[in-house]
């Protein structure tokens, strides 16, 4: 699925499978969280072949080690790209979207994004003429029906 040889992922930190670092970075914080209060997480995010293209993917783990959740877990990797074709957002765009998924009102999202709620309204506005939907729903409908609560952002 991601174009690597066994070898080449073996001892590796799974930073190679992201389109940068920092969503890296983003996604694992957000994974122990809910891995040590839960022991399981999963979610649907974009991740990045060997080729460098971007693809969705469904990811699902569980961790035997509540405590230090990423020092014994298992995960599985569901390529997605079949229905879910990638679509060039920026990571902000991805974010709000996620969150509006969740069913989070623009303030709600401006307060966990720590950002305004104007600058919450731009990114909504931009995703909607992106896309050509003139409210949420048909954004969700234009975006593959993708699940909110479990979206985790991308960069674009």
């Amino acid at each position: 699925m991601f174009g690597y040889a066994r070898s080449e992922l073996q001892n590796q930190v799974f930073a190679i499978l992201y389109p940068t670092q920092e969503e890296f970075v983003n996604i694992r914080n957000r994974g122990v969280k809910e891995l040590r209060e839960t022991n399981s997480y999963w979610d649907e995010r974009v991740m990045m072949r060997k080729d460098a293209s971007l693809f969705w993917c469904r990811v699902r783990g569980h961790s035997f080690t509540q405590d230090d959740p990423l020092a014994r877990a298992v995960w599985s990797f569901a390529d997605l790209s079949g229905t879910r074709p990638y679509q060039p957002l920026t990571r902000r765009e991805r974010e709000v979207f996620s969150l509006l998924g969740e069913g989070k009102t623009s303030k709600e999202i401006a307060l966990n994004l720590g950002m305004s709620y104007r600058t919450v309204e731009v990114h909504r506005a931009r995703l909607l003429r992106k896309f050509g939907a003139s409210n949420t729903a048909g954004l969700f409908q234009s975006l593959g029906g993708i699940s909110g609560a479990h979206v985790v952002s991308a960069p674009g």
